[in-house]
């Protein structure tokens, strides 16, 4: 019984050991100084724009990225290529039940499951939520200083996005949407 009770508390006493070692910590995006912007393509050209970040954090261990979590505002996405009539009007059908459908799915969040790399370098691997379907999506990501950016290629068919998709309807000819779009992320905290 003594044996026992010295191995638990040499257990314990390794487990504080380790964990004063282990620094670990939640670095809160600043939502106003991150960027999102956007790109979408057809087969007649491009569009591109911004989407606010509502909120977001990085997790560290030791100055490795270990996790993160993060919610856009999906009712603030921009056209940034357009002006005026048109620009409100390619706003308003992103908007739609066409496209994001913003009014029953105000926010898409992105749930870091797994991390990889060192030296700043990482292949981030999670969950990533639009009109309510979560995909897992990978994509390398840099963390410098108090910064991280990554570029995405997002295919807006996995998440019942299908509005003049060439996957799902014949014939469209020049007024096909092509189903992946872009997303460069570039995040301060």
């Amino acid at each position: 019984m003594k044996n026992n009770i010295l191995k638990t508390a040499l257990v314990f006493v390794l487990a504080l050991t380790v964990a004063s070692f282990t620094s670990i910590s939640d670095k809160t995006v600043n939502v106003k100084e991150s960027q999102i912007t956007w790109k979408g393509y057809k087969v007649t050209g491009q569009h591109e724009g911004t989407i606010s970040l509502k909120e977001g954090s990085l997790t560290f261990s030791d100055s490795k990225l270990t996790g993160g979590h993060f919610v856009m505002d999906m009712t603030s996405i921009t056209v940034t290529d357009l002006e005026g009539e048109y620009k409100g009007k390619l706003e308003k059908h992103l908007k739609s039940d066409d496209f994001f459908g913003v009014e029953k799915h105000s926010t898409a969040s992105f749930k870091i499951t797994k991390a990889d790399g060192k030296n700043g370098k990482y292949k981030v691997t999670g969950d990533l939520t639009i009109k309510g379907i979560t995909n897992t999506h990978t994509f390398d990501m840099t963390v410098n200083d108090n910064s991280a950016t990554a570029a995405l290629k997002i295919d807006r068919t996995k998440f019942n996005i299908e509005y003049r998709s060439n996957s799902f309807f014949e014939n469209l000819k020049d007024k096909a949407i092509y189903d992946e779009f872009d997303l460069n992320v570039n995040l301060k905290f």
